[in-house]
């Protein structure tokens, strides 16, 4: 346990150093039992001296505490334990009074409306220990995107008190199945990353699988078996319009875009095994990078696009590959007992995901790039699919639950295996796959 602990601490400190120039308390750690000391926070909202609509103000900062309190690194203060109402942000805190009630952080926040159904939020960030001013900001949007405009703020929050990027304002694209666990209805859907606003995007008709974000957020790249053919099909979130990349003998899995957007890469069948392919989505030009018997599939490009990871059962089982984007200088970088499958870099570069097969554990892990590091983050029945968050600090991924009656659902847990939580969907869900901050 000490071991274990002493590890878990040095990445801690790793993921979430702080600048030095900043004062504030930063995330504690309980080093005996591995455990992180959430920071407490305050939100407080100016109430609403224009009357037109009180609960706003309260319902982004619900929206507010719900992130923060998700990410498992910030306890939100139970608003009936405030000992003082902001009543104006012209006016600094009485931070005493913060204090007593074991503040370390406060937001306060005042909504502002305007014209033509849009509102101004102007929002502050303090350090009640050392009573200054860390954020001093404000937005205008229109009042239907009140939950983004909440998102933005718990953003900043979160980059400001732990030096990392946040990652609230973003989309889950996945599988929304509906129906016997025999004849499951598979439909292409999105939703915010809380499981707000879920959206189905297909009508269920045809199978798809394996929606992939491009890198700005704009379109879905997925398969589906539209008349019994698999076909590589892209989706604009913004127009709902569909055309088909291509139509290839045989089956096509894996789709996944380049960093810059401009190609996809696939695996395509050939024989008895399948092959990585990169298309150029301008010429719609097909270029082969490897060219073997074996099954190699499931290709995602480093954030720099010079390497690719990939599965190939060259050695007998399903382990992991590295290529540069040439298709050259191939090397295997998983050893561990057992199979692993469907790797997907991290937006930071640091470490590629995993689905781990041993013993009959299905589990997500994480390695360094070069294989060295391999740790597992969560196993279970059967565990599958992770997809990053933008900072890299944080993953998605689906669990298969027993029975006539189980069925996939999506869950999110962070690099250190710590706070795994259950992200509610209407219905089972699957192959999640995570956007690009979308402010």
């Amino acid at each position: 346990m000490k071991k274990y602990a002493i590890h878990y601490l040095l990445l801690i400190l790793i993921l979430f150093s702080f600048q030095t120039n900043k004062t504030f308390a930063a995330l504690e750690i309980d080093v005996t039992e591995g455990n992180i000391k959430p920071l407490p926070i305050a939100i407080s909202f100016v109430r609403d001296i224009q009357n037109k609509d009180e609960d706003l103000g309260i319902n982004i900062s619900k929206v507010i505490a719900s992130d923060l309190a998700g990410s498992g690194l910030f306890y939100p203060i139970n608003p009936k334990a405030f000992l003082e109402e902001i009543v104006s942000l012209d006016k600094k805190p009485n931070f005493n009074s913060w204090r007593v009630i074991n503040t370390e952080s406060l937001l306060t926040a005042q909504v502002y409306y305007e014209e033509n159904d849009r509102f101004r939020i102007q929002y502050e960030l303090w350090d009640v220990v050392a009573e200054k001013a860390l954020i001093e900001r404000e937005l205008f949007t229109s009042i239907n995107k009140w939950r983004s405009v909440a998102h933005v703020i718990a953003d900043a929050v979160y980059a400001r008190l732990t030096g990392e990027s946040g990652y609230f304002d973003t989309k889950i694209a996945f599988i929304a199945e509906s129906g016997s666990k025999i004849n499951r209805i598979k439909r292409l859907a999105i939703m915010d990353q809380d499981g707000y606003n879920p959206r189905l995007l297909t009508t269920g008709n045809d199978l798809v699988l394996t929606p992939r974000f491009s890198p700005n957020s704009e379109d879905l790249v997925y398969l589906s078996y539209r008349n019994g053919q698999p076909q590589v099909y892209i989706y604009n979130v913004d127009s709902n319009q569909t055309y088909v990349v291509g139509s290839f003998p045989g089956m096509s899995f894996a789709p996944r875009f380049s960093p810059d957007g401009m190609k996809i890469m696939m695996s395509l069948q050939e024989g008895v095994g399948s092959n990585i392919f990169e298309m150029n989505l301008s010429s719609f030009e097909k270029r082969r990078l490897t060219n073997t018997s074996d099954i190699n599939t499931a290709p995602s490009y480093s954030p720099d696009a010079k390497n690719i990871v990939f599965e190939s059962d060259k050695s007998g089982t399903q382990q992991l590959y590295v290529m540069d984007s040439q298709g050259n200088n191939v090397r295997r970088i998983s050893y561990g007992t057992g199979s692993y499958s469907t790797p997907v870099w991290s937006p930071r570069g640091d470490y590629i995901a995993f689905t781990k097969i041993s013993k009959g554990r299905f589990m997500i892990g994480i390695m360094f790039a070069d294989g060295s590091g391999e740790r597992i983050i969560t196993d279970g029945y059967h565990n599958e699919g992770p997809t990053w968050a933008p900072n890299g600090r944080v993953l998605m991924f689906f669990r298969e639950s027993p029975g006539e009656k189980g069925g996939a659902m999506i869950y999110s847990v962070d690099v250190t295996g710590y706070n795994e939580r259950l992200i509610d969907t209407p219905g089972f869900a699957s192959d999640p796959s995570w956007s690009a901050l979308l402010h």
